[in-house]
């Protein structure tokens, strides 16, 4: 189904198998410096573009793992969290939508309707823009899926999202570091515990814990999860306290 919407953006926007190896490489660059990550190594751009092919055009380095993994998160009102920590981050926004689980019954292969609609709530609800965004962790099952994410989410425009990829802006210490955990590329793909461990990586980030990987001053960031192929979508935003 992804390669599906891979190929319908190709055909778009020209958007290159090169592009969506550049997602591979930046994420596993990332989750070379997460010690909590499933796969801590580097990649080539040759590594993932001459990796066996799996739905064309996706290969086996665009495809995320399938992860043994468990994540918790402590929720609660502000005033009983500065009894617990000194150090707490703030959900400043939320959003969640659903489409069609049907790839054929949608108006567009090339943008998941539910993930522009939650953003669309989340940003509001925060009062924030997308440049505003200091960090980011998206739904990166497939390579396609985080460029179809920096297009969704407002990173870029429709269609720019291979050429963000490329442009390295969305590595740390670019304008818009995302997947700094190595994502589900790399960090792993839990399923059930896919999201709560986004918001555990924008903990880490906000709080100033996320080593080497770490974001200097970032201060906002998003989470961005997706299920049924863009059949249902959930945003968050954060703050620093």
């Amino acid at each position: 189904l992804y390669a599906l919407m891979a190929t319908a953006h190709m055909n778009t926007y020209g958007t290159t198998e090169r592009q969506l190896a550049c997602v591979a490489v930046k994420n596993h660059y990332h989750g070379s410096m997460n010690p909590k990550a499933q796969m801590q190594k580097e990649i080539t751009l040759e590594n993932a573009l001459s990796s066996r092919m799996v739905a064309w055009p996706l290969k086996l380095y665009d495809c995320s793992l399938i992860t043994d993994g468990a994540s918790c998160l402590i929720l609660t009102k502000p005033e009983l969290a500065n009894k617990f920590t000194e150090t707490p981050v703030h959900i400043i926004g939320s959003g969640q939508a659903s489409d069609t689980i049907g790839l054929y019954e949608r108006k567009s292969l090339t943008s998941l309707a539910a993930a522009k609609i939650a953003a669309k709530k989340a940003y509001e609800t925060a009062k924030v823009r997308p440049e505003e965004i200091d960090v980011a962790e998206v739904h990166d099952c497939f390579t396609i899926a985080e460029i179809l994410a920096y297009e969704d989410l407002g990173f870029c425009k429709a269609g720019e999202g291979g050429k963000l990829a490329e442009s390295g802006e969305t590595r740390l210490g670019g304008r818009i570091p995302v997947n700094t955990s190595g994502g589900l590329k790399a960090k792993g793909h839990p399923v059930g515990a896919t999201g709560t461990g986004q918001a555990y990586e924008i903990y880490l980030q906000l709080t100033g814990r996320a080593g080497k990987r770490q974001v200097k001053d970032a201060e906002i960031a998003l989470s961005h999860n997706v299920g049924g192929s863009g059949a249902t979508a959930a945003v968050h935003i954060y703050r620093r306290a």
